[in-house]
């Protein structure tokens, strides 16, 4: 069985900043037990992450629901459904783009 893109969005700031949004909806899984496979991209405009957040089990130093920075990877973010991990992103780009 294969997925389904279930929330897509993408925009680019004035300043050339961009940020792209795919979820999908997958089996759920041991991966995946949700049943949402997501990643939410903001970027420079050359491409170098800002932030990034996502479900992909590479990490297993972090929970399944974590976050990117130029920084490092981080897992102190809560997953309470795709509507509210969307409101979420928003809000991080938002507070990142104005400093």
């Amino acid at each position: 069985m294969g997925s389904t893109v279930i929330y897509e969005d993408q925009d680019t700031f004035v300043d050339g900043s961009r940020y792209e949004m795919i979820a999908t909806a997958v089996p759920n899984s041991d991966d995946y037990p949700e049943g949402v496979k997501y990643r939410f991209q903001y970027m420079t405009e050359d491409g170098r992450t800002l932030l990034r957040f996502d479900n992909f089990p590479n990490h297993p130093e972090v929970d399944r629901h974590h976050y990117h920075t130029p920084d490092g990877v981080y897992d102190d973010i809560e997953y309470t459904g795709l509507k509210d991990h969307v409101q979420k992103f928003h809000s991080e780009i938002s507070d990142r783009h104005e400093r």
